[in-house]
């Protein structure tokens, strides 16, 4: 028994393993397909003759590597006959609900138990749900900051513009108040200055070469009129004097009706 149990095996010097001729078939190209033996995952029906095919019927499947991922999962299809008319039904794998779908060929009977399993909200779905609503809060939050800012920069805006319009009007008014007295000091000046030439024409006029009062024409000696009355100097204040005056006293024996005797010497 020991002499069949060989451990090694001879080759010769002239052995080349590049000579060896190995059978090989064409190379596969597009996903990858390997037959496997299953049992129908759900209960369906044939869409091309109608035949019912219940759940756990054992058939010889063909199984496709799929491009589609869940999660990093592989997703699977399968492909199978029907038993009567020999349809080619396909069905693929659904780790998201773990679960099959069927895809075409057949239409999966009604599972009362999967439709209220389906109404049901997953954690995921709770997940997005909460997230989806959480950024829906944050955009109508950052709406209406957006708008609250807004507002802020319409009133600052508002309130320079009143400022700037109140600087306006009372530069505006400071510059006329200006002018004006400006305008008010030069006719001042004017007026001054033409009564002053009046003045100086009106003593020009009474006066002659020798510095004498003129006279008008037409009137007589002793007759002045009023421009001589106002031309002539007013007559000279006397002297005030300091001596004590004795003042007289009054007689209250007439007011009373008494009569005085004339006086014998």
């Amino acid at each position: 028994m020991s002499e069949r149990k060989v451990l090694t095996k001879y080759y010769p010097p002239d052995f080349d393993p590049s000579k060896i001729e190995r059978r090989r078939g064409p190379k596969q190209t597009g996903p990858k397909v390997q037959v496997v033996r299953l049992m129908a995952p759900f209960g369906m029906k044939c869409t091309s003759c109608g035949e019912y095919i219940y759940k756990g019927r054992k058939f010889n499947a063909r199984k496709e590597t799929t491009e589609e991922k869940y999660y990093n999962i592989t997703i699977y299809r399968f492909y199978i006959r029907c038993t009567r008319c020999s349809a080619e039904i396909t069905f693929k794998t659904d780790p998201k609900n773990m679960d099959y779908t069927c895809e075409r060929g057949a239409k999966r009977n009604f599972e009362v138990w999967r439709a209220a399993k389906l109404a049901e909200e997953t954690e995921e779905e709770t997940l997005d749900r909460l997230e989806r609503e959480e950024n829906e809060r944050d955009a109508m939050k950052e709406l209406e900051q957006k708008t609250l800012d807004a507002k802020t920069e319409m009133a600052i805006a508002d309130a320079l513009d009143e400022v700037r319009t109140r600087n306006a009007q009372r530069e505006r008014a400071d510059v006329d108040i200006l002018d004006r007295g400006i305008e008010i000091d030069m006719e001042a000046e004017e007026e001054a200055k033409v009564e002053k030439e009046l003045e100086e024409e009106a003593r020009r006029a009474f006066q002659s070469g020798t510095g004498e009062k003129v006279k008008r024409l037409g009137v007589e000696d002793g007759e002045g009129g009023d421009e001589d009355k106002l031309a002539m100097p007013p007559p000279p204040v006397p002297a005030p004097t300091f001596q004590r005056q004795v003042k007289k006293k009054k007689d209250f024996s007439a007011a009373l009706g008494i009569k005085k005797k004339p006086a014998l010497v």
